[in-house]
């Protein structure tokens, strides 16, 4: 298929700025692949579409606040610096994204915080906008960590036009992050509420954590009109023992598997035994999933609504059908359904 097939006109105002009120009160589009039926629900009546012994696979990554902000020595021209992940721990190197990159070069000093209480030195060009930098700091990591969690801001992404606040520090994290190294947050995961959980393993549904941590490659435009030629970027994933037993339970026992957002789905589709079961272990995926694609192990997933000309529509396409989710998604505008990481979920069964 051709990138151009997933383009859409969607109106601005329905990328959502905001969260919801309540996490489990957005709105859920429930869509049929076998029948091509559209339900529209709320998210916590999900539990209603489920019975016992059904799996849900989560991603319990969790967001850590990535985003900097300081000034170039000697000039003090002001810069933005996105974390992307941690290279070398003992001497604090890390990958980033730097902006405006032209002014950034090796060898330069960048500084951060009022006092300055955080200084990085850049040794290294990686990309036309990536650079390698080493934060020059004495303390303990405990006490690194503390600064960046002080000086860094909730990397939202930049379709949502406004500043951070604190709530963002909250609501842009599942209920279920553990495992600190994600820069964007698994979105379809926000609308899950500990109550909701409960109430659904009260039901008997279980929920297998697993881990992929979310970079920035999530967002990287797709520039190759033919699908086959476009590379993603490697992330992070782990997969445990105890998970793959619980979703390879269900799949043996005919009972549902739902993937819960993209990455989950990226995450055990990287992962695949011959007979088709989820093996555990960990490693670097840059698996594209588009149509056509045979899925080996959800055969539900929860999804939030995408950007036109993404990965993410593009892999939902895949799991339901071009011309369903299409139309869906036409719906979804014409019922005024909020779009993007705020915004509403799609449960496609």
């Amino acid at each position: 298929m051709k990138l151009s097939q997933f383009k859409f006109d969607l109106p601005i105002n329905l990328i959502a700025q905001n969260p919801a009120k309540n996490r489990d009160e957005s709105r859920l589009m429930v869509v049929h692949r076998d029948t091509g039926k559209i339900e529209h629900r709320i998210f916590k009546d999900i539990i209603e579409y489920f019975d016992d012994k059904d799996v849900f696979i989560v991603n319990n990554t969790k967001v850590f606040p990535a985003r900097l902000y300081g000034r170039k020595e000697k000039t003090g021209a002001k810069i933005e610096v996105f974390l992307l992940r941690e290279l070398n721990k003992t001497n604090r190197l890390w990958d980033v994204v730097v902006d405006p990159a032209r002014k950034i070069r090796v060898g330069n000093k960048l500084y951060f915080g009022e006092d300055d209480e955080l200084v990085a030195e850049v040794i290294d060009n990686t990309t036309s906008r990536g650079r390698t930098i080493r934060f020059l700091f004495e303390g303990s990591d405990q006490e690194f960590r503390q600064l960046l969690e002080k000086l860094g801001e909730t990397p939202l992404p930049k379709y949502i036009k406004r500043k951070p606040t604190e709530e963002d520090k909250e609501r842009y994290q599942t209920v279920y992050a553990k495992y600190e190294g994600a820069v964007a947050a698994p979105t379809a995961g926000l609308h899950f509420t500990k109550e909701l959980i409960k109430r659904m393993e009260i039901k008997g549904i279980r929920f297998a954590e697993i881990t992929l941590h979310t970079g920035l490659g999530t967002f990287k435009p797709i520039e190759v009109e033919d699908l086959s030629k476009h590379k993603m970027d490697a992330e992070y994933y782990r997969i445990d023992e105890y998970a793959a037993k619980l979703v390879n339970e269900a799949k043996l026992s005919g009972h549902k598997v739902c993937a819960v957002g993209t990455t989950s789905v990226r995450a055990v589709e990287s992962s695949v035994t011959s007979q088709g079961l989820l093996r555990p272990g960990e490693g670097w995926t840059n698996l594209f999933i588009h149509p056509p694609y045979h899925f080996s192990i959800p055969d539900a997933m929860v999804t939030n609504f995408h950007l036109p000309k993404t990965s993410l529509i593009i892999m939902v396409c895949a799991f339901a059908g071009y011309d369903l989710i299409m139309e869906a998604y036409q719906v979804a505008i014409k019922e005024k359904y909020r779009f993007y990481s705020y915004g509403d979920a799609m449960l496609i069964l």
